[in-house]
């Protein structure tokens, strides 16, 4: 039986040594108002560190902006080494937009567009208050379906919960008592206008992709009918999205030794 607190203080020693070891004096995280970032955030301020949290709306939806706010507001309350930001990319991709507008880019490039100017936010941050980007994905999203845009929530330093399932997320965050808003909320990447969730873009919930994962792994037979149609969709998204999951392909020179 995992002691959800304990692990929870695990991972923030893991992230304070790696800190430590390597001169790392600020954390910066983006904040969306979802429950990865919340306990990412929150297992970051445990660690004492100067803490940066960072909202950045992009034409966000209402409900979405409100969520990273109050989450802000309840570190500030419970930590006084966090510190949060308000940086509106709205002006900032409506202008990108105009000046691409005759190249026709399709609607997924443009989402990808605005988690690519919160990544170059966030480093300009860090960059200037001699701190890391401190990533949010979690092992489905990572290692699974690879969920995120590449060079954009996929740009970071260190990934604190990239070894844990969605459903292990959740159970850390009631171990953080993590806002409860933000425990309820459908989870969603925060890229389009319409506040689509991440289970209509995908097809499946998390546990269902949680259960694929695992079930590659550990392949049964006897499957239902929904069974084999989220297998199709796992192995769909995880073939497409894999040069995102491996390592940038390099010629090598001894290939023409």
């Amino acid at each position: 039986m995992i002691d959800w607190s304990e692990l929870a203080d695990d991972i923030t020693a893991w992230i304070a040594n790696y800190a430590e070891s390597n001169g790392i004096s600020t954390l910066v995280i983006g904040v969306s108002g979802g429950i990865d970032s919340a306990v990412t955030s929150t297992l970051s301020a445990k660690t004492g560190l100067t803490t940066i949290v960072l909202n950045m709306p992009i034409h966000q939806d209402r409900k979405q902006n409100e969520l990273s706010n109050k989450h802000i507001s309840w570190l500030e309350s419970n930590f006084d080494n966090v510190e949060g930001r308000l940086v509106d990319l709205t002006g900032t991709y409506d202008s990108f937009t105009d000046e691409m507008n005759e190249h026709d880019l399709s609607s997924l490039s443009l989402a990808n567009s605005r988690a690519r100017l919160r990544m170059t936010t966030l480093y300009a941050i860090a960059g200037s208050t001699g701190g890391i980007v401190v990533g949010t994905g979690n092992k489905v999203e990572d290692f699974g379906v690879g969920f995120f845009t590449k060079y954009g929530d996929g740009g970071v330093d260190i990934s604190p919960i990239a070894d844990l399932m969605k459903s292990e997320v959740y159970e850390i965050a009631k171990a953080l008592d993590i806002v409860e808003e933000i425990q309820q909320a459908a989870p969603t990447d925060g890229l389009w206008d319409d506040g689509r969730t991440d289970e209509e873009q995908i097809g499946a919930t998390y546990a269902e992709l949680e259960w694929a994962m695992r079930h590659e792994e550990n392949p049964s037979e006897d499957l239902t009918e929904r069974q084999h149609r989220i297998l199709e969709i796992y192995r769909r998204f995880n073939k497409a999205n894999s040069h995102k999951m491996n390592p940038i392909p390099i010629f090598e020179m001894k290939n023409r030794q």
